[in-house]
């Protein structure tokens, strides 16, 4: 048996490198980290191949006394923390103080740098953890890091180092991700001596957003605030129509700190549902602010993830300000230049609340009045949403509470339906009212039909083009989903149960979530083998044949493949099947009493702008685009 021996130091600190330091970017993010601890005014990054060849960070921060250099690169050496209950109250990026180390040992390493009381700086040489004397040198006060070779004695770690390119998009995204958390620091980054950023001071946080990421996409974001507890949260949100295949634009800040949360990201995710495609991610800029005590840093080398004290009330939160921010928004997507239609809709200062002038009476029929198409339940009876409440208030389903998973991430708690929206008093009239691009009563009364597909009629800025089938869709898919929370969903009973024959797959499938299928009217049970029964079909698909809807269902529970979906996604994507089956279709002819009736329900519902897919349910053509396309202007 081989003997028990402690490892050298160069050993310990060449393992530490290999967590900490994984690219160039990393050392990157590291060393402007320990800049922004200094008290930094300015912090200058140049590089040079992609990191491979030179890192150079310079700033203005307190600097480093001659007789504390070696102890910075020394391993886990700090002046941020000395007791193991200073972990509980970090207030700074750095704190385990072994990045210095780690890097020194696996590059040529030089450190200049002078505190304000001294009369001129100190020189620290490393070369792979062998360190120099320390030298005087010329040095104006704060501290300036020179890194050359990078793994030179790691050739392995070096092997694995990209194209310069990629390194340097690394690089990019390690400074962005700081740069965003302090705005008033002086910023500037430069590859191969060519400036690639240059961040001055920002008095708003959105001037610094418009410069690292454009002006176009800045003109988009809605403002987001809220406080509850010790928990402040604050930034931007896109507007629906900016959208990415990835999650790399969201930002998440924790005092002042990127960090990456699986369940913030998931209340991202739930907050934007039915806005987006599916595929899609929303872009936000989001600042966390909250005791330093609630919440745990220590639990990543890199302090990328950290562990909340009640992650339950911050998804809460997070979901609640942004579902709360989107009901008060008009996200109605306008055809033009940003700048010019969005203006009035996107604001980036904190929003006034709507005008809600619509009176109670807004359908112009009878409250059981229905649009009866060829295609759709003849007969059947649809109300729209309740439009008078006694307290004011649409019934939304519970805020999602959170539970702990095997990986103590928090997420969202499947209930009786997916909460989708968390409870905010509303008036009773809904929220399109005060919206650009709502058409007024008399306006919908002139509404026409094209090619059987689109609604045209007119609004105060201009002219308005609706989607018959999406937007209809979209009222199904809210009263649909009232009329599961309340559990009043009109069931026809079978005379005759009818039989159906599955896979083996979808029989499981089916059997397994038919409590789930069962709020939504459809009633199945097992016959023997792969056959399975319906004795109940709801009242609304009364023009479809059983069978036909209960293989979709079926076909829906298989395509999860081995991922087992959660309740709540399952009702939610059956809730968007039936109300996209029953919707009025595309080539579905409207009287005129019909359009009238849908568009004046098109403001009763949450998020008409969109249909439960995420695609837009209206286009709004503003007088000003149109009198320059007709060359007016």
């Amino acid at each position: 048996m081989t003997k028990i021996q402690l490892l050298p130091t160069s050993v310990i600190n060449k393992i530490a490198a290999g967590e900490v330091i994984e690219r160039p970017a990393s050392v990157v993010k590291e060393l402007i980290e320990n800049s922004v601890d200094a008290g930094s005014a300015r912090i200058d990054v140049s590089i040079q191949q992609g990191g491979s060849e030179l890192i150079r960070i310079t700033d203005d921060g307190c600097g480093i006394s001659a007789d504390q250099l070696p102890l910075a690169v020394a391993s886990h050496a700090t002046s941020k923390i000395a007791n193991a209950d200073d972990l509980f109250q970090v207030a700074t990026l750095g704190f385990r103080g072994e990045a210095l180390a780690s890097i020194s040992e696996v590059s040529h390493l030089r450190i200049r740098s002078r505190t304000e009381a001294s009369s001129c700086g100190s020189e620290l040489d490393i070369r792979g953890g062998e360190q120099s004397d320390i030298a005087p040198c010329p040095s104006s006060p704060g501290t300036s890091i020179e890194l050359r070779n990078l793994f030179f004695n790691t050739p392995v770690r070096r092997k694995f180092l990209r194209t310069t390119q990629t390194e340097m998009g690394h690089i990019s995204e390690a400074f962005t991700r700081v740069a965003l958390g302090h705005e008033q620091i002086h910023f500037t980054l430069q590859h191969n001596d060519r400036v690639i950023y240059d961040l001055p001071p920002a008095e708003r946080w959105h001037d610094r957003l418009a410069t690292l990421f454009g002006r176009e996409l800045a003109e988009d974001l809605l403002w987001v605030e809220s406080q509850e507890g010790g928990v402040e949260l604050a930034g931007y949100v896109a507007d629906p129509k900016h959208s990415r295949s990835n999650n790399r634009m969201q930002y998440m800040l924790l005092n002042c700190r990127y960090i990456r949360d699986r369940s913030l990201s998931h209340a991202l995710s739930e907050a934007y549902r039915g806005l987006l495609l599916t595929g899609r991610f929303p872009i936000a800029f989001l600042k966390l602010s909250m005791p330093p005590e609630t919440i745990d840093v220590n639990v990543h080398p890199t302090k990328l993830e950290v562990r909340f004290q009640d992650g339950g009330a911050v998804y809460r939160q997070l979901l609640g300000t942004l579902r709360t921010r989107f009901l008060t928004a008009d996200l109605t997507k306008h055809v033009g230049n940003s700048a010019e239609s969005m203006s009035q809709n996107a604001s980036l200062s904190t929003p006034a609340a709507p005008n809600y002038n619509v009176s109670n009476n807004v359908f112009g029929l009878s409250a059981r009045s229905t649009i009866s198409t060829p295609n759709r339940l003849a007969g059947s009876t649809v109300p729209g949403v309740a439009v008078a409440r006694q307290q004011g208030q649409l019934d939304l389903p519970p805020a999602p509470h959170a539970t702990t998973s095997s990986d103590n991430e928090s997420v969202a708690a499947v209930g009786p339906f997916p909460a989708m929206i968390p409870p905010a008093t509303i008036p009773p009239e809904g929220l399109g009212a005060g919206y650009v691009g709502q058409p007024t009563q008399e306006q919908g009364d002139q509404a026409m039909q094209l090619h059987n597909r689109y609604l045209i009629t007119e609004c105060n800025e201009g002219v308005v083009v609706i989607d018959q089938h999406a937007l209809h869709e979209r009222i199904l898919y809210e009263e649909l989903r009232e009329k599961v929370l309340a559990e009043e969903i009109e069931v026809q009973r079978l005379l005759v149960p009818e039989p159906i024959q599955l896979s083996a797959e979808e029989a499981a499938a089916v059997l397994d979530a038919k409590e789930t299928v069962a709020k939504l009217g459809i009633e199945i049970e097992p016959f023997g083998g792969n056959t399975v029964v319906i004795s109940a079909y709801p009242a609304m698909l009364a023009n479809f044949r059983p069978d036909e809807v209960v293989r979709q269902v079926a076909s829906r529970l298989t395509d999860a493949g081995e991922k087992s979906p959660e309740r709540r996604d399952i009702l939610d994507d059956l809730l968007h099947m039936i109300s996209c089956k029953a919707a009025i279709k595309a080539g579905d002819h409207l009287t005129r009493v019909e359009m009238r009736a849908l568009l004046s329900r098109r403001h009763l519902v949450q998020d008409s702008h969109h249909c439960p897919h995420g695609r837009p349910t209206t286009l709004v053509f503003t007088n000003e685009q149109l009198d320059r396309h007709f060359q007016r202007t």
